[in-house]
């Protein structure tokens, strides 16, 4: 009989905040999950902006991240089931006290302190086709023990100026994560988010990624779209809030890439 594969660990990371990186991630979970995978969403950001756009209420989240990393609450323990009414498609949350979880870790002198998310998961792993970890806009000890838990890393850029400026830091952090950590860590996808078509500098931005990153890029583009803007305020998923626009087509075939590639 053929072993299951455990779960491939995704982290969606970027240190620049705004680039489109709850948005990938919530989005691409939902699709997979629509698509008959089993996936798990890991927010890991202070502001749970995650945890909002499936649709829970963030005050009402009593057990988060913060819990397991600090208390040592089991990681099955905090994560709800079918989120955003999509089977399949569970979420760990997180909350505002997960902004004093560094501080925690760094003051206790934990023993392994940058490894504390991967021994908490690897209880969850066997249970998923995917775990998308959202990271939060740093590269504090928190985004250190996500690079340490993860098997790859889709990085969103933003398709305007200055989108590759701090991503030489990205991956010297990288770098050294991969030569005293996590040694099968990968770069696995970038992704182009915020495109316009109607400029200049836009497809300036596409090029110079695609020449940095090579085959690494996703095909699908991602474009600047009002509706993909508009739904986390909903609580929904885009493929939910409005299937039929160009944010939830662009979404549903970067899930199809995921599948294909990962």
């Amino acid at each position: 009989m053929a072993t299951k594969r455990e779960a491939r660990i995704l982290a969606v990371v970027n240190q620049k905040g705004g680039v489109g990186k709850t948005t990938t991630a919530v989005n691409l979970c939902a699709y997979l999950a629509q698509a008959g995978k089993r996936v798990l969403l890991v927010d890991c950001d202070p502001q749970s902006n995650a945890t909002s756009g499936v649709g829970l209420d963030k005050a009402a989240v009593t057990t988060g991240l913060y819990d397991v990393l600090v208390e040592n609450v089991p990681f099955a323990d905090i994560i709800v089931k079918d989120v955003a009414d999509i089977k399949g498609f569970d979420l760990a949350p997180s909350t505002i006290d997960l902004s004093g979880a560094e501080m925690v870790l760094y003051t206790e002198q934990n023993f392994a302190r940058e490894s504390v998310l991967a021994r908490a998961m690897k209880d969850v792993r066997g249970t998923y086709d995917y775990i998308f970890i959202d990271a939060p806009p740093s590269l504090g000890l928190i985004t250190i023990n996500i690079l340490t838990a993860s098997s790859g890393l889709i990085i969103p850029i933003q398709c305007e100026y200055y989108a590759l400026e701090g991503i030489s830091q990205l991956l010297s952090v990288v770098e050294r994560i991969q030569e005293r950590l996590n040694t099968a860590l990968s770069i696995d996808m970038v992704v182009l988010t915020m495109q316009d078509y109607r400029t200049n500098l836009s497809q300036q931005v596409i090029s110079d990624v695609r020449d940095y990153f090579g085959d690494k890029v996703a095909r699908t583009l991602i474009p600047r779209n009002v509706r993909l803007s508009e739904a986390p305020s909903y609580g929904q998923p885009i493929s939910l809030y409005d299937a039929k626009s160009k944010g939830a087509a662009a979404y549903a075939q970067l899930a199809k890439e995921v599948i294909e590639k990962l």
